[in-house]
């Protein structure tokens, strides 16, 4: 494990194995948690793809530094080579953020040790959800209790080693898990899914009677593969023989031949029951609905090319800028030094990357900008991963606009020279 590897090498200083003194509160199972484990959950398509999609979009985001300040990028930092290189040993950035959205969402909570080094953290190393536990010591001081899977040792962590990303939460500090809110209707599907795999191994035809003239409830000698005679019911033995023949699909249509006395008499499916494949849409709505993400992202609905965009645009807004608001102000608080904050850095996510499908968006955007000299030519080719040309740097705008603190200047001008253009 990658956290008993980092101990190994000497860095126990980051952790405490005595008792803080009590703990007064700790974490409890949300009611109806158990009721949907990640492994059974995750075998719904709906849910399987929602999770791939929420925990990509995070994965994806460029990290950066930005003093506020100066609202100017800091490019060397000694963090450079944990956000933007090796999350830690094993793990690179992009597997380091998707691992934690998918822990967010299917556990509730997404933990990561810090690895120090003279201060700095040097490593950011996960942690399974399911072997920490948020308490409070006697002076309501907040520790994470770290179970070793290996060795069972418990370790309590201050909460400035550890990156918690949580999931909604009605405290603040322990995370529901969006399976655990969603139990209800993730239990519904995979039960439709059992049904419908029932349905087509059937051959999709209903159930029937075989009705006999004699009385099959005697016994019978059957001879088994192995040659040995047991007894069985008749009645066992006809519905046995039945069903090899004509259930499955391999057997579907085949001529069914009945003798002594047998008669065959079908059971008509309700227009409910033959309707059940229609109400999977539903559910695909209900499943997307707790987890905040379009139907057109999980290959369902029926909207049209202008509103999969927008609802794509509402999607990050809605759904995925507050756990990157969360993500942001989590890093900063954890990764940085005091004395970092205070001079105005901050660890930011860059949004403008959905950008980079819509090319004529992006074409737009950055039009704009420069128009209004918010953007140079620099700026513009940094987003795009460009190197920068000389004269870059400077910004232009429109000779029709005119500065606020020149206005009245220019406009006594004018007045003066009415035909003389400015």
């Amino acid at each position: 494990m990658i956290f008993a590897g980092a101990f190994r090498r000497g860095v126990r200083k980051a952790a405490r194995t005595e008792t803080p003194v009590l703990d007064l509160t700790d974490a409890a199972p949300w009611p109806g948690a158990a009721a949907s484990s990640t492994d059974t959950a995750m075998k719904v398509s709906t849910v399987c793809r929602c999770v791939e999609v929420r925990s990509g979009v995070m994965a994806v985001l460029p990290v950066y530094l930005l003093n506020e300040n100066t609202k100017e990028r800091v490019r060397d930092h000694y963090l450079s080579d944990v956000l933007w290189g090796q999350a830690n040993e094993a793990m690179s950035n992009y597997d380091f953020q998707r691992l934690m959205a998918v822990n967010q969402d299917l556990k509730g909570n997404a933990y990561a040790w810090l690895h120090r080094v003279n201060g700095r953290v040097a490593e950011r190393i996960p942690l399974p959800p399911e072997r920490v536990r948020p308490c409070f010591d006697l002076k309501y001081r907040l520790w994470y209790r770290f179970t070793d899977p290996r060795t069972g040792r418990l370790w309590y962590l201050p909460p400035e080693d550890v990156i918690h990303y949580k999931g909604f939460s009605t405290d603040g500090v322990h995370g529901v898990s969006v399976l655990a809110r969603a139990a209800q209707t993730i239990g519904i599907e995979r039960a439709a899914g059992q049904y419908e795999e029932s349905f087509y191994k059937n051959s999709g035809r209903p159930s029937g009677v075989l009705t006999a003239d004699a009385d099959l409830n005697g016994y019978v000698e059957v001879r088994g593969a192995d040659g040995v005679a047991v007894q069985r019911r008749a009645k066992d033995v006809v519905r046995d023989d039945w069903e090899r023949m004509y259930t499955g699909p391999g057997n579907a249509f085949r001529t069914a031949v009945l003798d002594l006395g047998l008669k065959y008499q079908p059971l008509s499916v309700t227009s409910a029951d033959a309707q059940f494949v229609e109400s999977k849409e539903v559910r695909v709505a209900d499943i997307c609905r707790y987890f905040g993400v379009p139907l057109h992202l999980v290959y369902a609905g029926k909207e049209s090319y202008a509103s999969n965009e927008q609802n794509s645009l509402e999607f990050v807004k809605y759904s995925k800028l507050p756990d990157i608001t969360q993500w942001n102000q989590e890093d900063t608080n954890k990764l940085l030094l005091p004395g970092d904050r205070r001079s105005g850095l901050r660890i930011k996510r860059e949004l403008k990357v959905y950008l980079q499908g819509d090319t004529a968006a992006q074409a737009a955007w950055y039009s704009k900008m420069a128009e209004a000299g918010v953007y140079s030519v620099d700026d513009i080719r940094d987003l795009e991963d460009l190197p920068r040309v000389p004269g870059g740097g400077a910004r232009r705008a429109s000779l029709n606009y005119v500065p606020l603190d020149s206005w009245e200047e220019i406009s006594r001008a004018r007045a003066a020279n009415p035909g003389q253009s400015q």
